[in-house]
């Protein structure tokens, strides 16, 4: 988590320096040094991040560097927030000069009272608290790189990565007697590794067909193909067998070795580096032979690297295989090249059912303990084995560790803790998700462990969720740029990555609607959060069916639920909490001057929106969809100049609109305006951004 939030706060300084130091001068000066300063520490600890988070998972000292670090980058997150906003709220001042004309009701008055040095001082006060707050997170950040010397990190390279070592080299041997629940998997996979197709056939490299086993980490892909491999239907088909663990970086060079040393049958792989000419001595030990060629644990998503590979192996016999493993489809996809539509080809692996998956934690659980202590734990057992939610690599992690615990007490210990404080579980378990975590970009990290907010079980709405993604900021604020669009697409590859499961899509759309997340990859998901200390804190409030989240780095969102607004939260800058059953809206939220999100959905008995509203100036997003009762919009909405989206289907009642709206040059999204005369149709000529399907009603 520590490299997702200073990847992200680096580009914002970024940009910080290109455009706010330079066209805002004025306001800042003094404060570019300190920044850039601040940009090149960020830097350095970020080249070492790698090697700490890896360590720091199972080192508390690293860990709580980490957290110190973490909490030290949003604290520079939220000076930069305020640093914009006070921009933004000078420009606001500037544009309602032209609008004296348009005052709150006396009992809507509110002002600006958040404590902030940007807000209701002189242009010197701004800057100087600016400067002030940059400069402690500064002397911070040299304490942290201080202490960041003695764990001797690490810095990033080019060698290559860890996950191999991590991992280990994989073989095709197999004990059939240790694998539970894959007998119809297996199956099926044979089936398609026998079978015969014409090189007409989608799916086919010339002659060769590409299989693909895709899964999350944990899932058993590999138990799966060394099932297949030894099978001896596919032993009888193939006149060569050869397996590859090929793991990451992709080593093409490596690869051919490893072919043509288990083709020829040679003690050790060839001695030479050179690529050519490896392929053409593979070319000529497989010319015309049909072979099974497994390359087991594939992840690059380069077609440059897999191709010259791809071209020699079209020499071989007629009926010849690639059966690979992998967790992420893309690259499944990347490998079958042209001939992607042969969906049939991907194996999607799915989960053992519970009493496979007891079998198999019951075979190391109770691993030499007699028929009565068998029967003692067997119900609690059960239980536990709820906790794997069918996925192997669970199975076996408790299992081991239930095989030293014996007593029932210790036993129900495991039963009810979650999986991540178990610390076995964190080592053996965890670091697999680690490798497919340690593949996200900074900004797919945030949105992957973002996800631990929804309770277990959940079906998680795609719109909802990238909804929120962009409440929190993590879809950038490119004004040129659709932040739906963009959410989209990391969602699509968060799902390509095994990631997501149980996807919900409509008969007549072939984009995903809902999904569910693995219990083990939501732990996972929460595990990475579990470190932000006091930025995080997860409850949930009465009859609500949304998570409360109260993050004192970042409340960036309210929905759902009214008993949570009490004075308390006032005093934070930032807030997530829920509304829900509404009647009218208190007059505080302009205090709440970060929201970017405010959704009041659903709430039919709202009536009015207040005034003070008009204060979030930072708010891009407005859903008051069905709330059938609401009469109106408040008319100091042009101060809301960042608001991008209005969703307000099912208002029948709202049928008063200001002229203020006229100025919401950056709106994109407008389901339905009423105008009272046809003259009002003026006021939307400069709304050039709208799009969607937003409807005149006169």
């Amino acid at each position: 988590m520590a490299d997702a939030i200073v990847s992200v706060v680096l580009e914002r300084i970024a940009a910080l320096v290109e455009e706010k130091i330079r066209d805002e001068v004025n306001l800042v000066r003094g404060v570019k040094k300190e920044v850039l300063k601040l940009s090149v520490d960020l830097n350095t600890v970020r080249n070492v991040l790698e090697d700490a988070e890896k360590k720091g998972y199972k080192e508390k000292s690293i860990k709580d560097w980490l957290t110190w670090l973490e909490n030290t980058t949003y604290e520079m997150d939220d000076v930069l927030d305020e640093w914009n906003y006070s921009i933004l709220k000078f420009q606001i001042e500037q544009s309602s000069s032209d609008h004296a004309d348009v005052v709150p009701p006396n009992k809507c008055t509110v002002r600006f009272c958040i404590p902030c040095s940007c807000l209701c001082f002189k242009k010197v006060s701004v800057r100087r608290g600016i400067a002030l707050k940059i400069k402690q997170v500064k002397e911070r950040l040299d304490l942290i790189l201080a202490e960041k010397d003695r764990f001797h990190f690490d810095e990033i390279t080019s060698q290559p990565s860890d996950r191999e070592s991590w991992r280990g080299q994989t073989t095709s041997v197999i004990d059939k007697d240790e694998v539970y629940g894959r007998d119809l998997e297996r199956e099926a996979l044979v089936s398609k590794l026998v079978g015969e197709g014409g090189s007409s056939e989608e799916g086919l490299i010339g002659g060769i067909r590409v299989v693909s086993i895709v899964g999350v980490g944990g899932l058993g892909k590999t138990t799966l193909a060394q099932l297949a491999y030894n099978d001896s239907r596919v032993m009888n088909c193939f006149e060569l067998r050869i397996w590859i663990s090929v793991s990451d970086p992709f080593n093409e060079v490596e690869i051919a070795k490893g072919i043509v040393a288990s083709v020829e049958k040679l003690d050790e792989p060839p001695k030479t580096n050179q690529l050519e000419m490896l392929l053409q001595r593979l070319k000529e030990s497989i010319s015309g032979k049909k072979f099974l060629l497994v390359m087991d644990d594939v992840w690059t998503e380069d077609d440059t690297k897999w191709k010259p590979l791809k071209n020699t192996l079209k020499s071989g016999g007629t009926g010849s295989k690639v059966l690979v493993t992998t967790r992420n489809e893309r690259v499944a996809i990347m490998m079958m090249g042209e001939f992607i539509k042969n969906d049939q080809m991907i194996h999607r692996l799915g989960v053992l059912n519970d009493e496979d998956c007891w079998s198999l934690l019951r075979r190391i659980a109770l691993c030499g303990k007699n028929k009565d202590e068998c029967e003692e734990f067997e119900n609690t057992g059960k239980k536990i084995t709820k906790k794997c939610n069918g996925l192997p690599l669970a199975a076996k992690t408790l299992g081991s560790l239930l095989r030293f615990k014996n007593t029932l007490e210790e036993w129900e210990s495991v039963l009810n803790s979650e999986i991540w404080e178990l610390e076995e579980v964190e080592d053996d378990l965890f670091r697999h998700l680690f490798l497919s975590y340690n593949e996200l970009s900074p900004t797919l990290k945030r949105c992957f462990s973002y996800c631990a907010v929804f309770p277990k079980d959940t079906r998680i709405n795609v719109d909802e969720l990238i909804t929120r993604w962009m409440a929190m900021g993590y879809l950038g604020s490119n004004a040129d740029d659709d932040w739906k669009v963009r959410g989209r697409g990391y969602f699509d590859k968060l799902a390509m990555r095994s990631l997501f499961q149980d996807f919900y899509m409509k008969d007549d759309d072939i984009r995903i609607e809902s999904f569910m997340m693995h219990d083990i990859v939501h732990d996972f998901a929460e595990f990475l959060r579990k470190n932000v200390g006091s930025r995080m804190k997860n409850t949930t409030c009465k009859d609500c069916s949304h998570l409360l989240v109260s993050r004192v780095e970042k409340y960036r969102s309210l929905c759902q639920c009214e008993e949570v607004l009490d004075s308390t939260l006032y005093n934070l800058q930032f807030l997530w909490v829920g509304l829900c059953g509404l009647q009218e809206i208190p007059l505080e939220i302009g205090n709440l001057s970060e929201l970017i999100h405010l959704d009041l959905y659903g709430n039919r008995g709202l009536r009015e929106l207040p005034e003070s509203l008009c204060n979030l100036s930072k708010l891009e997003s407005l859903d008051v969809n069905w709330c059938s009762r609401l009469c109106g919009l408040p008319q100091g909405i042009h101060m809301m100049k960042k608001l991008k989206h209005l969703y307000n289907k099912g208002t029948d009642s709202l049928k008063q609109y200001p002229q203020g709206i006229a100025e919401l040059t950056s709106l994109v999204t407008l389901d339905k305006v009423f105008l009272c005369d046809g003259s009002q149709v003026g006021w939307l000529k400069n709304l050039n951004r709208l799009s969607g399907k937003a409807a005149l009603v006169d």
